[in-house]
């Protein structure tokens, strides 16, 4: 018999493992602490348990943590770590430190089905959702776990295509049981699928990132086919119905493409578009992708653009491009041909 993976379980669900085996009340607490707060290879590592109930669990359970089998680091710090899931395919995971952060980018998916032109994920296709688990365990797992200050699932996948495990590894990794990271420390981003975006708002208090590109729907259904099933318009009203308070961010991702979507028109519209939404928006580099006819905008161009969307009442910045020279910067992460 297979046996099941442990780790990625919630607090109910170890509830309903204890009282299954027979174990005490108590033993709840014991097994998450040693999951989500210490640093275990094996489940007869618990040793708060009775040697009996850690043969129970043996027979029926793996731990399902595993290392990264592959790491590489770029010229600016940052790196980038390889992980073998659970069902034997393999994702990307990027760490980026600054000054006074540590950021962990992780991934949801291996490749993806969104086929947004600009990115290498989206050229790799859909090979499967990864459970709560190997979403974790890109962080569990990390040399530098204990440094981490910030989360972003803007790895490999889109997130809200696998949005029960998502949410399941957003309650582990924010609860009191789990990880105990304050939600303020993670954001989720997204192209726009509204129904499981509303469900991700209603449902937790992480900060939202939506994939955004161009203000125009017919420019940006050329290079993010998500348009033709959730509207731009449709998707900015959703997110205007919502009031995100003080201590929650919802920002825009807006990638430069040279004479497609850098004009003033593109700022003006922008502005239009976004003008009863609070935000702020992320402008980023684009990394060429192989047979893409698309090429970045020039940095003059970006910081105009940037300073007349800060005219207009828009907080926006630049984004640092970090990792280009491993591929592990924006868009460019990718496990096709790894086997």
């Amino acid at each position: 018999m297979k046996k099941e993976i442990l780790f990625g379980k919630k607090l109910t669900d170890i509830e309903t493992i204890v009282k299954e085996n027979g174990l005490p009340r108590y033993a709840t607490g014991q097994i998450t602490a040693w999951l989500y707060k210490k640093s275990i290879t094996s489940i007869d590592e618990m040793t708060n348990l009775s040697k009996q109930g850690r043969e129970k669990l043996a027979e029926k359970y793996n731990l399902g943590l595993s290392a990264p089998v592959k790491e590489v680091t770029s010229a600016d710090g940052t790196k980038k770590y390889l992980f073998t899931t659970s069902n034997g395919k393999f994702v990307e995971t990027a760490v980026i430190p600054e000054r006074e952060r540590l950021t962990v980018c992780v991934s949801t998916q291996v490749g993806c089905r969104m086929g947004c032109v600009f990115c290498m994920t989206g050229k790799q296709g859909y090979h499967g959702n990864l459970s709560t688990g190997d979403i974790l365990n890109q962080i569990s797992s990390l040399p530098e776990r204990q440094q981490i200050t910030n989360i972003v699932y803007m790895g490999m996948g889109e997130p809200f295509d696998n949005l029960q495990h998502v949410l399941d590894s957003l309650e582990i990794i924010s609860s009191d049981y789990g990880f105990a990271m304050s939600p303020r420390r993670i954001t989720v981003s997204t192209i726009g699928i509204i129904p499981a975006m509303r469900r991700y708002i209603e449902e937790t208090n992480c900060h939202l990132a939506v994939s955004l590109h161009s203000p125009f729907e017919e420019e940006r259904r050329k290079i993010m086919p998500v348009e033709k099933l959730h509207s731009l318009n449709d998707l900015v009203e959703t997110i205007a119905e919502y009031d995100f308070g003080r201590q929650r961010r919802i920002s825009f991702e807006y990638i430069m493409l040279k004479g497609f979507n850098d004009m003033p028109r593109h700022v003006k519209e922008l502005a239009r578009l976004l003008n009863r939404v609070k935000c702020r928006i992320n402008l980023i580099r684009f990394h060429p992708v192989p047979e893409v006819e698309y090429l970045p905008s020039d940095e003059k161009n970006m910081e105009v653009f940037k300073d007349a969307l800060n005219d207009k009442g828009i907080l926006t910045t630049i984004r640092q491009s970090r990792g280009q020279d491993i591929s592990a910067a924006c868009g460019m992460l990718s496990t096709k041909g790894i086997s």
